[in-house]
């Protein structure tokens, strides 16, 4: 967990940036996103006609360093746009996920009632006793491993439940310095050899996106600087979540920001899931994505389920992962980002048969 500094995740889900101009050219033909696709993106023609046949198409983006992974994936809907966005604020689906343990919103302003069932793994708990700057299994600051250490009686009966306790106060005293100062709350992971500064990680990731300035450069502004900048056309949740995606059950705390586009040259939605904190794997992560109208002529074959164009859906996961550099961490990467783009591809198709189905039911 983090603590006085760091604890969150919003990532969204993780991973990071995929929005599109909408549009047309003056002939016609259709501008975007196929544009997108093949500048940011560098899809081929054949992929590109592939998503516009309904095929999911997943693919690794480029990064310039190993400890990055940056996931893209796309697919077309008949549905409309606004039926994503219901699917995809519906925590009640994530809770029957496989890989979902636990999942639960936070109260505004948030209590310690919200934290109930944020619990560390047994293993994790034992980790804690002996945690010190450069050497911790949980991904923490230092001041949080001393407060563990001090605060608790370690031969205690019902010591899991004191560490348990005690994460609890510190994930809220952490939340409400992120809702109060922004990214500078987030704190400095020390529980590797080489501390991770949370904000600068993320704003990394923004980096390395040159789609979301260029698109929509006041959502990019409120990812950067929130609770500073504001959005009028945009609605901020945070919840936390406890996922078993890796070898270990992780405990994270996830900002999710939806925007709906105010003018035609913008997406129909888009939707942030920004990470806070994550006890294992991810030091920063954000998940986009971005709702695109099709701006298909409205003939008879363009028109699915709903007997409406449909919609794009455009995803891009971004992630700075601690164990994915030397030699031993560029097997770890390839097996990371395999299972990461397959499982986004298996991702989009369900989304796509699930949104289209309750389509034609209405």
């Amino acid at each position: 967990m983090r603590i006085a500094k760091p604890i969150f995740v919003l990532a969204i889900l993780s991973p990071l940036v995929a929005l599109c101009c909408l549009g047309r050219a003056s002939d016609g033909a259709v501008k975007e996103p196929d544009n997108f696709f093949r500048q940011y993106v560098g899809l081929t023609d054949d992929q590109i006609s592939a998503i516009h046949k309904g095929k999911a198409i997943a693919r690794i983006v480029e990064s310039p360093r190993p400890d990055e992974v940056f996931v893209f994936g796309a697919v077309h809907v008949d549905a409309t746009p606004e039926s994503y966005l219901k699917f995809a604020a519906d925590l009640d689906r994530l809770r029957k996920l496989p890989d979902y343990l636990a999942i639960r919103k936070f109260s505004d302003p948030p209590t310690l009632a919200d934290l109930d069932g944020f619990t560390l793994e047994d293993e994790d708990v034992k980790q804690l006793r002996d945690c010190r700057p450069g050497k911790c299994e949980v991904q923490l600051p230092a001041d949080v491993m001393e407060e563990f250490q001090k605060s608790i009686d370690w031969s205690a009966p019902d010591v899991d439940d004191r560490v348990n306790h005690t994460a609890q106060q510190l994930a809220l005293r952490a939340l409400q310095a992120y809702i109060s100062a922004g990214n500078d709350a987030l704190g400095t992971y020390e529980d590797k050899q080489h501390p991770a500064e949370v904000s600068k990680a993320f704003e990394d990731l923004m980096d390395r996106s040159k789609a979301l300035p260029v698109y929509l450069p006041e959502l990019d502004r409120y990812l950067l600087d929130y609770p500073k900048a504001t959005l009028p056309d945009a609605q901020s949740q945070i919840y936390w979540e406890k996922v078993n995606f890796g070898l270990k059950p992780t405990l994270r705390i996830v900002q999710a920001i939806v925007y709906r586009g105010s003018s035609p040259t913008e997406p129909a939605y888009a939707v942030a899931v920004k990470q806070l904190y994550a006890s294992h794997y991810f030091q920063a992560a954000l998940d986009m994505t971005v709702c695109v109208r099709d701006q298909a002529p409205e003939d008879a074959q363009s028109r699915g389920a709903t007997g409406k164009p449909g919609f794009f859906l455009i995803t891009m996961k971004g992630s700075q992962q601690a164990g994915l550099t030397g030699f031993k961490g560029g097997i770890v990467r390839k097996v990371a980002v395999d299972r990461t783009r397959s499982s986004l591809e298996r991702g989009l198709a369900a989304i796509k048969m699930q949104l289209e189905s309750q389509g034609q039911a209405q």
